[in-house]
């Protein structure tokens, strides 16, 4: 991999490009006298270095440009302005540093950006949220070993990538990976799609069929939408799992298989095994190792890449050129909500390219029930992770679920009121003045014009835990707003930190370097963890 690195700022730019060659990395210098987009498609680098001047029209037209070629991108900042951070990194900078900083920590910066793009092009996983990147690590650490995988996350999330992406990183990636939708299978046929059947085993079974396991012999078996597995396959499973052999339906001779099994579920595993609808030994059995893959919502910073990377594949794809996507397009998908999250980007961003007149996708191109459904997104909206100055980049994603529980709090402040004043109508209307439906809701009561409000009860005392964040208190800073959100977590999960980071859509090394951070304490919440 190559790093280009501009001379604007001399001495840093010199410091670095000795730190990077000591490690193996390829550089080149080039100054901002030169012809820079000539060295750029001379030099065709993984990653460019601007050290000053990062507000330059050529500099920022060389950074849109790199939107579509590729290149991961970092910029020195003579000033710290969170605003202006964002506003590059909307641009299309990956990281944005505050100068003055040590060259050291600069290479360290650049290295991890090289690794995540080397991992996301080998996975085809892409972001730059600290989800994405836990991700990555994870995949990285799990594909090696032959342990069972449980991949759990939203539909459209990308589970299946996930999936593909373990098998190609692993010793078993030149053999077979076979992906089973079980949820598709209707119950009678699932055994024997699976496990294979033998010629007059049932009525139609003309001749031998060999089953998924089989044909997965020595690679990688997929298994999507594992909770829908019903209780009598279940049990087969699991003796595959545990025998490693599998029996053919009808048949009598063990078959032995050596297949690795990752299975996927849009729906927490657990709670079906609570609710008696999953073997809890079978969850355990499969619930080795697992991976967590947060909705599009939650890591809001990844649109913009994600965005790029489509729009760039479907006009390769259609014979289509695109220059890009104007700010104002751009924005409308940050702020979009993705109930259907990257399968639905996806989808979007090829109809828009298909569809589009222009060579720029502009905001006309975005369908107009989502552009006017922008505003009724549910956690609000920030185009690229909050940084302020002196805080470390680490909280991004806790700071963007506190400033939710902060709106969601003034919201159902706000229905409180509207519900004590509907006591005074004789009917009250949901539709008039719910804002967030499924966090409240109304009921009327007996008595004419009586309405039962489950908002009221949540709001009726700030020190009271009635579902509600505990211990929030108008006048609190962000920071005071942190820590009770995340003494909030570890109550409701009784001091799983595992849990409660997933409820507050962060990893669990982040949630740990915080309560370090806070000096909280980490057993002191009934957990026997």
């Amino acid at each position: 991999m190559k790093v280009l690195i501009t001379l604007t700022d001399v001495e840093p730019a010199v410091r670095l490009n000795a730190l990077l060659e000591s490690a193996g990395i390829a550089t080149a210098m080039a100054s901002p006298l030169d012809n820079l987009p000539a060295a750029l498609k001379r030099e065709k680098p993984d990653a460019i270095v601007f050290t000053g001047n990062l507000l330059d029209p050529q500099t920022l037209q060389l950074v849109r440009a790199q939107l579509w070629d590729g290149a991961a991108v970092l910029g020195l900042a003579d000033v710290g302005d969170p605003q202006l951070e964002l506003k590059l990194r909307s641009i299309g900078f990956n990281e944005v540093l505050t100068k003055p900083i040590a060259a050291e920590e600069v290479a360290e910066r650049v290295k991890a950006l090289l690794e995540r793009r080397r991992l996301a092009e080998e996975t085809g996983l892409y972001g730059d949220s600290e989800a994405v990147r836990e991700v990555l690590v994870k995949i990285e650490q799990i594909a090696p070993v032959s342990s069972t995988v449980l991949i759990e996350g939203e539909s459209g999330t990308g589970k299946e990538l996930v999936a593909r992406a373990i098998h190609r990183l692993s010793p078993r990636r030149n053999k077979a990976f076979i992906a089973v939708n079980v949820g598709a299978l209707p119950e009678t046929l699932l055994e024997s799609e699976l496990f294979g059947h033998e010629k007059g085993a049932f009525t139609g079974a003309a001749e031998r069929r060999i089953g998924r396991f089989e044909l997965a012999h020595g690679g990688t078996i997929f298994l999507d939408e594992i909770g829908d597995v019903p209780p009598s396959t279940q049990v087969k499973l699991l003796r595959v799992l545990e025998e490693r052999e599998v029996t053919r339906v009808g048949g009598t001779v063990p078959i032995p298989t050596d297949v690795r099994v990752v299975t996927a579920t849009n729906s927490p595993l657990k709670e079906s095994v609570e609710r008696g609808k999953f073997r809890s030994d079978l969850y355990y059995r499969l619930n080795v190792l697992r991976i967590y893959l947060p909705p599009l919502r939650a890591r809001r910073e990844d649109i913009v890449l994600l965005v790029r990377r489509f729009v760039q594949e479907f006009s390769r794809e259609h014979g289509k050129e695109f220059r890009g996507i104007t700010p104002e397009a751009m924005q409308a998908l940050v702020e979009y909500s993705w109930p259907g999250n990257v399968r639905e980007l996806r989808n979007l961003i090829e109809s828009m390219v298909v569809l589009s007149h222009g060579k720029e996708i502009g905001l006309e191109d975005i369908p107009r029930a989502m552009r006017e459904n922008v505003g009724d997104r549910r956690l609000p909206v920030i185009v690229g992770p909050i940084v302020r100055e002196g805080e470390r980049a680490e909280g991004r994603e806790l700071e963007f679920i506190v400033r939710s529980l902060v709106e969601l709090k003034l919201q159902v402040e706000q229905l409180r009121r509207r519900v004590d004043e509907s006591r005074e109508q004789p009917v009250f209307s949901a539709a008039a003045g719910l804002v967030m439906p499924p966090v409240v809701g109304g009921v009327r009561g007996e008595g004419e014009g009586q309405v039962r409000s489950e908002g009221e009860d949540q709001v009726r005392s700030e020190g009271e835990d009635q579902g509600g964040v505990r211990g929030l208190k108008s006048g609190m800073t962000m920071a005071e707003i942190e820590r009770a959100a995340i003494e909030n977590a570890l109550r409701e999960t009784r001091g799983n930190r595992r849990k409660a980071a997933e409820n507050l859509a962060i990893g669990e090394r982040t949630l740990y370097r915080k309560l370090k951070e806070y000096n909280l304490p980490l057993g002191t919440y009934d957990s026997d963890n």
